[in-house]
């Protein structure tokens, strides 16, 4: 009998199943049992070179700590992945991520930040930044100003605020995006990666 395909099962399916698919899995590795799916099945490498149908979007850091198919205890062909320093957004990053929504027919994105974010920690040291790093910090810079005018830690409350900025710039984003969120057809949400823990956490939505 041939492996069912989890991915395949799991496309198109309701943002909310998607989102539950990903929480679950996330339980399974912060507890130490991850169950690697997708991972060493020749029979699903197979599956995957004419097609693939992934159930969720993951924008993340390019942090090497936080590994999002590992994170969330999935395999090939089961998460649409998208990483940059900070989570930062620009064309090719939303056109990548209509790819997903318009032509793999994703319904949940998930923009994920972490722990100790160094592209965070630089936009709050304010320095000089060499090459294209720049362009890093001023991108991040909105959410280290929100987060000057909060109480709490400034690093902790920075990292969050970018989280949801960029939940916020995806939402507005136009016409893909924009539109797929007011027809309900794309749910896109923020949470936190706790690197002590491995836990993911969801945070609640700036509006």
């Amino acid at each position: 009998m041939p492996v069912v395909s989890v991915s395949e099962e799991n496309s198109g399916i309701a943002a909310d199943q998607a989102l539950k698919i990903l929480m679950e899995g996330n339980a399974r590795f912060a507890s130490g049992n991850s169950t690697h799916p997708d991972q060493s099945i020749a029979d699903r490498r197979a599956e995957l070179v004419t097609s693939q149908h992934p159930f969720a979007i993951v924008v993340t850091c390019s942090d090497s700590r936080v590994p999002p198919e590992i994170v969330f205890d999935q395999g090939l062909g089961d998460i649409f992945v998208v990483r940059t320093a900070g989570e930062v957004m620009d064309n090719v990053t939303f056109g990548t991520i209509e790819y997903g929504v318009d032509h793999l027919n994703v319904s949940l994105i998930l923009v994920i930040g972490h722990d100790g974010c160094g592209a965070v920690e630089a936009a709050i040291a304010d320095g000089e930044s060499h090459g294209h790093i720049g362009s890093l910090v001023e991108a991040i810079m909105p959410a280290v100003d929100t987060a000057r005018g909060m109480k709490g830690d400034l690093l902790n409350n920075s990292i969050d605020f970018n989280t949801m900025n960029v939940v916020d710039q995806l939402k507005s984003t136009g016409p893909i995006l924009s539109s797929a969120v007011k027809q309900g057809r794309l749910k896109i949400l923020g949470g936190r990666y706790h690197l002590d823990s491995g836990e993911v956490t969801l945070l609640e939505p700036s509006e």
